[in-house]
């Protein structure tokens, strides 16, 4: 499509830079060139976060140009972001200071590009960020660092303020006082809205400034959409709070710099921020695009500069999705068993939208319980629920919900508290987002609680299943849903949920079975078995929605019946599906046991495009039809040769 606006080459920022002398004015024209080039980036990519890259753009422009001392060299002052949502806007930043290749612009949450979220494979990014509250601990660490090795240098931490719900960051504060960590500010991107909505409406942070001086921190507050104000605090920093660490409050506004995408064009009683994430519609990109520049201009023209040249652009087109998404399958299904079951609560961790919970909410405002960034005081408030005589079904994204709170989960375990714990955003798609969001260790982390489930739906019709069977389980469950579009093969199945530890043949076919969960895995071996059925290969294909457990009688029938068993997984190698069916169809001890083979993520999963990751990690149909097509035929050698005959 296009040509359409698009990107300011670097060479524009060389021009701009170079004849403008004021900070001011050099700051304010090179934050709206980067805002330019972080919606070109983010429209490319088809996802990002618009909405802190440009709260966060003034800050970041000030610190870069006019604030750190050799920025981007060896012993230079450090800027990083903890949230990591902005990161495309400091990509923005490095892009135009030259300090990253021009073309990496292009290539956001692209395989070998610019990953979704900080990476440290990415030149001058000292950490991973995009999993919250990390920063300042990450920040005190290094300080400490550079003091056991005599290195001196200033260290800048940006935190977004719906951040600040996750409790690390108050766990971190006291040490950073403690130590006097003179070297270390924090800047608040006070945008005032989270991933849902406002902060004050989902876990209000009451009066900050008090909060951070009880900690022992020095703070200030300006306004941090203005380059001259967050330069002024940064100066009275320096004056004032010279023996120990700071903490600057920028007052900010979310999609600042352009009026379409700020937080103050939001209608009158809206409470949904709509530029959180995901790319804008074609026609709102236009309109951005224009205001953008036409913000450069004004300041550009003050100091008799041309204006801006944009390159022109083609922008990839992408087609209205229609197929279903489990977690919203999952939310419609949840509000109707809550209509027959008053026990059922939903708890929620600022991704109601994102794990199905709209419709919940609106039918059961008084019986949802929103937790905030908060996934360890979230599980904890579910035992107490559950003490309390109800049915807690508690929602996060998965890579968040097992990890953080996993102890925790445990906790509940050992109670014998009944739980229901839905992770969306399951397995290594979507890609783009990068391996903070990519939950490929999830069964591994809470496969092992006691009396606790893992089950993985397949399609609508299994999610629906699924629920019902939360509803009346003895155990807990922990329910592993992925958020991408249900392929079509998958959608259409109308097999009923098995019984816990048993699995379903979609697909009959040979002596090769292989056998997964979830509509990724299925998906794709659903596809190889067409690709290899055109080549005379019969595959018989499993679906074994039961992750952390497997029926012994069930698995006995299915390896008498097979000579090799393929498991697929939407998981690290370790720690999951395989390994559970592999140590079951070892206790099974047969004399001539099927050969086993499990493939899955292997290492820390790849940043990019949905194919190009399944690529990466060799979970794309053609390459498990080619795994197939190259493993030896005959069954595994008999394990006891020399095993007497039974007499009768």
């Amino acid at each position: 499509m296009g040509p359409y606006p698009g990107w300011l080459p670097t060479s524009e920022f060389t021009r701009v830079l170079a004849g403008i002398d004021g900070t001011g004015d050099r700051c304010a024209a090179f934050a709206a060139m980067c805002r330019v080039n972080t919606l070109y980036a983010v429209m490319r990519a088809g996802s990002g976060h618009l909405g802190s890259s440009f709260s966060a753009a003034d800050v970041v422009s000030r610190l870069l140009l006019a604030e750190l001392r050799r920025p981007f060299t060896a012993d230079g002052d450090l800027y990083f972001s903890s949230k990591g949502h902005d990161v495309p806007g400091l990509y923005a930043a490095m892009i135009g200071l030259g300090v990253l290749d021009e073309g990496l612009l292009h290539r956001l949450r692209r395989l070998g590009g610019l990953p979704g979220h900080p990476d440290v494979h990415t030149p001058w990014m000292p950490f991973n960020t995009g999993s919250l509250g990390m920063g300042v601990s990450k920040a005190k660490g290094l300080i400490l660092g550079d003091r056991i090795r005599g290195r001196s240098r200033r260290v800048f931490v940006l935190t977004g303020d719906g951040e600040l719900q996750e409790g690390q960051n108050w766990e971190a504060l006291a040490g950073a006082a403690h130590a006097g960590l003179h070297e270390l500010t924090v800047l608040v991107d006070h945008n005032t809205l989270q991933s849902d909505t406002w902060v004050r409406d989902v876990s209000d942070l009451g009066d900050l400034v008090a909060k951070f001086r009880a900690f022992g921190w020095g703070v200030l507050r300006c306004d941090g959409n203005d380059s001259a104000e967050v330069g002024g605090a940064l100066r009275e920093r320096a004056a004032r709070f010279g023996a120990g660490p700071a903490v600057i409050i920028a007052d900010t506004v979310k999609g600042a710099g352009c009026e379409l995408l700020a937080a103050t064009s939001m209608p009158e009683g809206e409470w949904r921020y709509r530029y959180h994430s995901g790319a804008p519609a074609l026609s709102e990109y236009l309109i951005a695009h224009e205001q953008l520049v036409t913000a450069a201009d004004e300041v550009l023209a003050r100091h008799g500069l041309d204006p801006l040249r944009p390159a022109g652009t083609d922008l990839p087109r992408r087609a209205a999705g229609t197929a279903p998404r489990l977690p919203q399958v999952y939310g419609e299904a949840l509000t109707a068993l809550a209509a027959t079951d008053e026990r059922v609560v939903a708890l929620d961790a600022d991704l109601l939208l994102d794990t199905g919970l709209g419709p919940f909410a609106e039918a059961f405002p008084q019986r949802l319980v929103e937790c905030g960034i908060a996934e360890q005081d979230m599980v904890s408030m579910a035992g107490g629920l559950a003490a309390a005589g109800l049915l807690p079904f508690v929602h996060s994204f998965s890579c968040f919900l097992h990890a953080r709170p996993n102890e925790h989960i445990y906790n509940n375990a050992t109670e014998g508290r009944r739980i229901v714990y839905v992770g969306s955003l399951a397995g290594v798609l979507p890609a783009g987002p990068g391996h903070s969001h990519q939950a490929v260790r999830d069964v591994s982390a809470v496969g092992a609680v006691p009396g606790l489930l893992v089950l993985a739906p397949a399609g609508p019709a299994q999610v629906r299943a699924a629920v019902g069977f939360c509803a009346t389980a003895e155990q807990s469950v922990y329910l592993r849903l992925e958020s991408t579009p249900v392929p079509p093969e998958v959608a259409a199945l109308r097999h009923p949920l098995p019984a816990p530890g048993h699995g379903a043949v979609l697909r009959p076919g040979g002596r090769t079975v292989a056998l997964g969960a979830g509509p990724l895995v299925l998906g794709q071996l659903l596809r190889a078995a067409d690709v290899l059925a055109a080549e005379g290969v019969d595959l018989t294909v499993v679906d074994l929605p039961w992750l952390n457990t497997v029926d012994p009688g069930w698995l006995g029938r299915l390896a008498g019946a097979a000579d090799r068993i393929l498991v697929v997984e939407n998981h690290l190698g370790h720690g999951g599906h395989a390994d559970t069916v592999g140590r079951a169809l070892l206790e099974l001890d047969l004399p001539t046991p099927p050969r086993l083979r499990g493939l899955g993520v292997n290492g820390v999963p790849v940043c990019g495009t949905d194919d190009e990751a399944l690529h990466a990690h060799g979970l794309h149909a053609e390459q498990l039809a080619a795994v197939v097509r190259a493993w030896p035929s005959s069954p595994a050698p008999d394990r006891h040769p020399s095993r007497p005959t039974r007499r009768s």
